[in-house]
Protein backbone atom coordinates (compact mmCIF):
# COMPACT_ATOMS: atom_id res chain seq x y z
CA UNK A 1 0.00 0.00 0.00
CA UNK A 2 1.33 3.68 -1.13
CA UNK A 3 1.13 6.21 1.24
CA UNK A 4 0.60 9.83 -0.14
CA UNK A 5 0.84 13.01 1.75
CA UNK A 6 -1.54 15.70 1.01
CA UNK A 7 -0.46 19.15 2.11
CA UNK A 8 -2.71 22.17 2.26
CA UNK A 9 -1.34 25.84 2.40
CA UNK A 10 -2.35 29.07 3.67
CA UNK A 11 -6.63 29.69 3.91
CA UNK A 12 -7.57 26.27 2.81
CA UNK A 13 -8.91 25.86 5.99
CA UNK A 14 -11.73 28.55 5.61
CA UNK A 15 -12.96 25.86 2.60
CA UNK A 16 -16.74 26.46 1.95
CA UNK A 17 -16.74 29.56 3.90
CA UNK A 18 -14.16 31.37 1.63
CA UNK A 19 -14.76 32.93 -1.58
CA UNK A 20 -17.55 29.79 -2.81
CA UNK A 21 -17.92 31.23 -6.11
CA UNK A 22 -14.28 30.49 -6.41
CA UNK A 23 -13.54 27.58 -4.10
CA UNK A 24 -16.96 25.60 -3.92
CA UNK A 25 -18.85 25.07 -1.08
CA UNK A 26 -17.29 21.99 0.38
CA UNK A 27 -15.01 22.31 3.28
CA UNK A 28 -11.70 20.93 4.57
CA UNK A 29 -13.20 18.22 6.47
CA UNK A 30 -15.39 17.16 3.40
CA UNK A 31 -12.22 16.88 1.09
CA UNK A 32 -10.12 14.69 3.36
CA UNK A 33 -12.75 12.87 3.43
CA UNK A 34 -12.99 12.20 -0.12
CA UNK A 35 -9.50 11.71 -0.39
CA UNK A 36 -9.48 9.10 2.13
CA UNK A 37 -12.16 7.41 0.42
CA UNK A 38 -10.66 7.63 -3.19
CA UNK A 39 -7.20 6.48 -1.81
CA UNK A 40 -8.33 3.44 -0.36
CA UNK A 41 -10.24 2.28 -3.13
CA UNK A 42 -6.92 2.52 -4.70
CA UNK A 43 -5.12 0.59 -2.55
CA UNK A 44 -3.20 3.79 -1.29
CA UNK A 45 -2.93 5.34 2.10
CA UNK A 46 -3.26 9.21 2.74
CA UNK A 47 -1.84 11.87 5.53
CA UNK A 48 -3.59 15.03 4.69
CA UNK A 49 -2.09 18.16 6.82
CA UNK A 50 -3.20 21.75 6.32
CA UNK A 51 -1.26 24.70 7.88
CA UNK A 52 -1.30 28.56 7.32
CA UNK A 53 2.75 28.93 8.28
CA UNK A 54 5.11 28.12 5.58
CA UNK A 55 7.69 26.47 7.63
CA UNK A 56 4.97 24.06 9.20
CA UNK A 57 4.48 22.71 5.66
CA UNK A 58 8.49 22.60 5.39
CA UNK A 59 8.63 20.45 8.52
CA UNK A 60 5.66 18.15 7.22
CA UNK A 61 7.56 17.53 3.40
CA UNK A 62 10.71 16.84 5.46
CA UNK A 63 9.18 14.38 8.00
CA UNK A 64 6.91 12.74 5.38
CA UNK A 65 10.33 12.20 3.82
CA UNK A 66 11.94 10.75 6.61
CA UNK A 67 8.83 8.40 7.26
CA UNK A 68 9.75 6.71 3.99
CA UNK A 69 6.62 8.87 2.09
CA UNK A 70 7.70 9.18 -1.55
CA UNK A 71 4.34 11.23 -3.37
CA UNK A 72 2.88 14.11 -2.38
CA UNK A 73 0.14 16.25 -3.49
CA UNK A 74 0.29 20.12 -2.43
CA UNK A 75 -1.82 22.72 -2.80
CA UNK A 76 -0.10 25.39 -1.22
CA UNK A 77 -2.63 27.94 -1.89
CA UNK A 78 -0.71 31.38 -2.06
CA UNK A 79 2.52 30.39 -0.72
CA UNK A 80 2.28 28.68 -4.64
CA UNK A 81 3.37 32.14 -5.86
CA UNK A 82 5.74 33.19 -3.45
CA UNK A 83 7.85 29.79 -1.93
CA UNK A 84 10.82 29.11 -3.02
CA UNK A 85 11.64 27.27 0.80
CA UNK A 86 8.72 25.19 -0.54
CA UNK A 87 10.13 24.49 -3.99
CA UNK A 88 13.71 23.44 -2.39
CA UNK A 89 11.79 21.33 0.32
CA UNK A 90 10.43 19.52 -2.65
CA UNK A 91 13.37 19.53 -4.80
CA UNK A 92 15.61 18.12 -1.68
CA UNK A 93 12.92 15.27 -0.68
CA UNK A 94 12.92 14.11 -5.05
CA UNK A 95 9.30 13.19 -3.81
CA UNK A 96 6.81 12.58 -6.81
CA UNK A 97 4.73 15.79 -6.69
CA UNK A 98 1.50 17.14 -8.32
CA UNK A 99 0.30 20.33 -7.41
CA UNK A 100 -3.19 20.83 -7.24
CA UNK A 101 -5.51 24.11 -7.28
CA UNK A 102 -9.29 24.20 -6.60
CA UNK A 103 -9.19 26.90 -8.67
CA UNK A 104 -7.57 28.13 -12.41
CA UNK A 105 -5.30 29.83 -11.95
CA UNK A 106 -4.42 30.98 -15.25
CA UNK A 107 -7.96 32.24 -15.57
CA UNK A 108 -7.25 34.17 -12.31
CA UNK A 109 -4.74 37.96 -11.32
CA UNK A 110 -2.00 37.70 -13.09
CA UNK A 111 0.52 37.08 -10.15
CA UNK A 112 -0.92 33.73 -9.94
CA UNK A 113 -0.21 32.58 -13.18
CA UNK A 114 3.38 31.76 -11.61
CA UNK A 115 4.03 28.79 -9.22
CA UNK A 116 7.08 27.60 -7.89
CA UNK A 117 5.84 24.43 -7.04
CA UNK A 118 4.82 24.09 -10.52
CA UNK A 119 8.72 24.27 -11.71
CA UNK A 120 9.53 20.96 -9.53
CA UNK A 121 6.13 19.52 -9.56
CA UNK A 122 5.84 16.08 -11.88
CA UNK A 123 2.26 17.62 -12.87
CA UNK A 124 -0.07 20.17 -12.22
CA UNK A 125 -4.15 20.26 -11.85
CA UNK A 126 -5.82 22.90 -11.66
CA UNK A 127 -9.66 24.21 -11.77
CA UNK A 128 -11.13 21.12 -11.24
CA UNK A 129 -12.15 21.93 -7.66
CA UNK A 130 -12.04 19.17 -5.25
CA UNK A 131 -11.85 16.13 -8.32
CA UNK A 132 -7.61 17.52 -9.24
CA UNK A 133 -7.51 15.97 -5.84
CA UNK A 134 -8.78 12.87 -6.47
CA UNK A 135 -7.42 12.67 -9.84
CA UNK A 136 -3.20 12.97 -8.37
CA UNK A 137 -4.25 10.50 -5.61
CA UNK A 138 -5.05 7.75 -8.88
CA UNK A 139 -2.05 8.80 -10.81
CA UNK A 140 0.28 8.34 -7.63
CA UNK A 141 -1.28 5.04 -7.03
CA UNK A 142 -0.97 4.21 -10.33
CA UNK A 143 2.70 5.21 -10.97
Amino acid sequence: MSKILIINGANLNLLGQREPNIYGNFTLDDLEKLCIAKASSCNSEVIFFQSNLEGELINKIHSGYSQGITKLIINAGGFSHTSIALMDAIIATKMQTIEVHISNIYKREDFRHNSYISKVANGTICGLGADGYLLAIEYLSKN
